[in-house]
């Protein structure tokens, strides 16, 4: 509990920083709201009138000042108003997460449900002919862009099957799901195959270390199935590098994947980034990283107590 007290105090400090960086890196880009709204009409505006609409959209202020009226918000639970949908931000985060948790989520059970069986089996059969056929496999998987995986699944169900992903559209899970599978189903595909290709590599690479210990011998020397030894004495202790990784990819999972959404068109937090930058929208900007960062925090946390549930040698609080 003190380890996890620790943590969570450390918590503001790190999003006040993000807040920092991403407040003045948005006001890097050139043009502001103004000009993303009306584009080359904006520069038809009488002076009063660019400074009412500067006015509205919170930019007629010094920078600082800015950044301080926001950050008074920020700790009254008001992340601002969106400029794009005149809703509070909060609110539309709160609309694009659900699809994005559960993208997140498919990708991570298609990537661990694959990848560690198959690095078990790599590691189990080191250099033999199915240990060389799920490395190239694993090597292709890391190699090969997001985006070529979505077009080419996009273009084979298209051409040969005659059926077209759903896209655009999200039914959320609770609602239909089935419906809500079947539409992620295969953006989950697409993310899950090159993250299943890391966890592959990562397992074999970890139980290769972990079948070489003394205790895995003794365990063999006992009588143990080679299953039991497998599965019971190794994988526990070759676990901890796949929870590090599946931490930090399902942290960047839920800060939305940008590519893969915006090519089966889907309502996420990876394309409600990229519409707000092109936009100029800050509120929805700065309000959408945090949340992001905020989420990255949670995860990060919740793998190092995973470690000490997984690996009991392992003591984060007497640090």
């Amino acid at each position: 509990m003190r380890y996890v007290v620790q943590r969570l105090l450390t918590f503001p400090l790190i999003l006040l920083g993000v807040s920092l960086i991403v407040f003045v890196s948005i006001r890097l880009i050139p043009g502001d709201a103004i000009v993303a709204m009306l584009g080359t009409e904006a520069g038809l505006l009488t002076p009063d009138q660019r400074s009412a609409l500067a006015a509205y959209f919170g930019i007629d202020q010094p920078i600082w000042s800015q950044y301080l009226r926001w950050l008074a918000g920020l700790f009254q639970g008001d992340l601002g108003i969106s400029s794009i949908y005149g809703k509070p931000v909060l609110t539309v985060i709160l609309e694009r997460f659900p699809l994005t948790l559960q993208l997140s989520l498919m990708s991570m059970v298609i990537a661990l449900g694959t990848g560690v069986p198959l690095g078990v089996l790599a590691a189990s059969r080191n250099e033999r002919p199915s240990d060389l056929v799920v490395r190239v496999l694993a090597m292709l998987g890391q190699s090969t862009p997001n985006f070529v995986v979505a077009i080419l699944i996009i273009y084979v169900l298209s051409v040969y099957f005659g059926f077209v992903p759903a896209m655009g559209i999200f039914t959320p899970f609770h609602v239909d799901p089935l419906a809500s599978v079947k539409q992620l189903i295969f953006p989950a595909i697409t993310l899950g195959f090159a993250f299943a290709a890391s966890v592959t590599r990562i397992s074999r690479a970890a139980m290769l270390d972990v079948l070489s210990d003394d205790y895995v011998r003794t365990a063999r020397s006992k009588g143990a199935s080679p299953a039991r030894v497998i599965w019971r004495h190794a994988l526990p202790n070759a676990i901890i590098p796949v929870v590090t990784l599946s931490g930090v990819e399902f942290g960047y999972l839920l800060g939305g994947a940008v590519i893969v959404e915006q090519i089966f068109a889907l309502p996420g937090l990876g394309r409600l980034v990229l519409d707000a930058i092109t936009q100029r929208d800050y509120a929805l900007v700065q309000g959408t990283v945090l949340f992001i960062a905020f989420n990255f925090l949670v995860v990060n946390l919740l793998v190092d107590l995973a470690y000490v549930a997984l690996d009991p040698r392992i003591r984060i609080g007497g640090r």
